[in-house]
């Protein structure tokens, strides 16, 4: 049961790491402001990941814990978690050399939600009966 929630973890922090990128490109080009000196390729790729391993940790123990509701509560969690982080690309401070620094929320508050997106976007995949990986 590890091994196959975390390689829904892995793909859903990949997932998650593609839409991140090809969001940045987007964002790159309709406002021209170029923030990859505060959030670059490295650190959007390595974010999804990191928090999609960490929740697949988180639920493996409440799964392991908690049988069915540990599903429930992580649903939950996941989701409280993902909106609470909303304030840290709000109230991060961008040094005085970054150009638009007022338009870097709008950059990094949708960012914050693929990870949670990619996650249950993933998880019907991993939930179905004849996979066993």
């Amino acid at each position: 049961m590890f091994k196959k929630i975390f390689f829904q973890s892995l793909f859903a922090g990949i997932l998650a790491s593609i839409a991140g990128l090809i969001y940045n490109r987007i964002y790159l080009f309709a406002t021209l402001a170029d923030f990859s000196k505060v959030l670059n390729t490295g650190s959007i790729i390595g974010l999804n990941i990191m928090v999609c391993i960490l929740a697949g940790m988180i639920y493996w123990i409440l799964v392991k814990s908690l049988k069915k509701k540990g599903d429930i509560l992580f649903g939950f969690l996941f989701s409280i978690i993902s909106f609470a982080c909303v304030m840290i690309p709000i109230s991060i401070s961008l040094p005085l050399k970054i150009q638009s620094p007022e338009l870097f929320p709008g950059l990094g508050v949708p960012m914050v939600f693929f990870p949670v997106v990619a996650w249950f976007t993933i998880k019907p995949l991993f939930n179905l009966a004849n996979i066993d990986i």
